[in-house]
């Protein structure tokens, strides 16, 4: 969804022809003399790109206020590298059209991998921080006595640095299939979770996977109640195994992704 933020929120209307074309009409957004507009992206589909596109340069012509994106989740950021010529960088292509358009500042959310930081001009990664130290909050996890646990090297490497005070830490590697890709467990290095309450942390969950597998083997080490953070959750979280039994007793996530009615087993926070 594509809206522009100027004091308060402004929504531009939208009708999608037969031919799947847009007809956009801007609403007069009053600013004061160098106030930045912002453009606030919460990802959908494909087709906000070009809708992005059209507003963007619709109020560059307009407007002479600098312009800045708020894009808290990145389209294509876990296409970050390719290992061979038949695998399109969607990552890279998409990062030459927002540099293309030219933002004043383009702020991000937890990003994937530091490519997209690196491929994106005068971007701003905001770390996600206060919305982890919410869900311990919330989850009444104890610094002392609990447990954060990372599901696999990259959140242990992106995340660990923020929990410095925390006794009781841990991470997985992942074991595969190589013949289907598929998760068939996970072994855990770091302090052990016997009799512990445990938050889980990453920053993308699709349909929950790795954190079902984190989350089983865990439970193999006796740990207690286990919990989970995301910075972005897709629709699709719905359609795996986290949501169903008892095996993890709460979830926190941002709205920067997620759609459809979170589950009563979910907390959403505002980051919009």
């Amino acid at each position: 969804m594509i809206s522009i933020k100027c004091g308060k929120f402004y929504f531009p209307d939208i009708i999608q022809y037969p031919d799947g074309t847009f007809k956009i009409d801007i609403p007069e957004i009053p600013t004061a003399d160098g106030e930045p507009i912002e453009i606030v992206w919460t990802y959908r589909n494909e087709n906000e790109l070009s809708i992005l596109i059209y507003t963007a340069e619709n109020l560059r012509e307009n407007y002479s206020n600098p312009i800045n994106l708020y894009m808290p989740y990145v389209p294509n950021a876990r296409m970050d590298r390719v290992h061979n010529k038949s695998e399109v960088f969607t990552l890279k292509y998409f990062c030459k059209v927002i540099n293309f358009l030219n933002f004043n500042k383009v702020k991000i959310l937890d990003v994937h991998s530091s490519v997209t930081s690196a491929l994106l001009d005068r971007c701003e990664n905001i770390s996600p921080e206060k919305y982890i130290n919410s869900a311990v909050e919330l989850s009444g996890i104890d610094r002392e006595q609990d447990y954060i646990f990372f599901p696999d090297e990259g959140s242990c490497k992106r995340y660990s640095g923020m929990f410095r005070e925390f006794k009781n830490i841990g991470f997985g590697i992942k074991k595969r299939n190589w013949s289907d890709g598929k998760i068939t467990g996970l072994d855990v290095f770091g302090e052990s979770p016997e009799n512990k309450n445990v938050l889980i942390i990453d920053d993308i969950c699709s349909y929950g996977g790795t954190v079902y597998h984190s989350a089983l083997k865990l439970k193999e080490l006796n740990c207690n109640k286990i919990y989970a953070y995301f910075t972005h959750c897709e629709n699709s979280i719905a359609k795996g195994e986290l949501l169903k039994g008892d095996l993890l007793e709460h979830i926190y996530t941002t709205n920067s992704l997620l759609s459809i009615v979170p589950d009563s087993k979910m907390t959403v926070f505002e980051c919009i």
